[in-house]
């Protein structure tokens, strides 16, 4: 829903086109929006450009910049959700809605449980944004989660900050 004019939008370009520009490929979940303009940056630097695409009845088709011999198609969210954990390195998250929460929460809740065992690092671009939604206080005095699962990510307002998090906490 994210459109070009957006700021996060141009973000996404910019930190997608600084990823491959130093020899890493970018994955999104290949629609429109923010998995789109992360596309456009790999795509416009030459980079490949992933898409794990899911087949919605409200959403527009795929988006144009994934490589077409990477363009993979799922019925169903969870094995998308695997597909990402499995291949991807690490995580930038930027505003989103529902989806872009449920797969944030998704590798939030395997990485604190340590049902994945290696490290990813996850970003969260855009301290406005996160901020308030990440204000888990109340998860921690309830013991509902632990002070450390604040640990899992970070929160950046620079490309330069969410590329060097990145670099320096990936298991290559």
């Amino acid at each position: 829903r994210t459109k070009p004019d957006n700021k996060y939008y141009k973000l996404a370009v910019e930190i997608a086109a600084e990823i491959v520009s130093r020899g890493y490929g970018v994955i999104t979940g290949g629609g429109p929006g923010i998995m789109e303009a992360a596309n456009k940056g790999a795509n416009k630097k030459k980079g490949k450009s992933v898409g794990l695409c899911i087949d919605l009845p409200l959403e527009e088709p795929n988006n144009k910049f994934i490589d077409k011999d990477k363009q993979l198609s799922f019925d169903y969210f969870f094995v998308r959700k695997v597909m990402f954990l499995k291949y991807a390195q690490g995580f930038v998250v930027l505003p989103g809605g529902f989806g872009t929460l449920d797969e944030l929460f998704d590798v939030l809740t395997l990485l604190e449980t340590k049902k994945i065992s290696r490290k990813i690092p996850i970003v969260l671009f855009g301290k406005d944004f996160w901020e308030g939604l990440i204000d888990w206080e109340k998860l921690i005095s309830n013991n509902l989660i632990s002070k450390s699962a604040l640990d899992l990510f970070v929160v950046v307002d620079s490309v330069e900050e969410a590329f060097n998090y990145l670099i320096k906490n990936m298991e290559n």
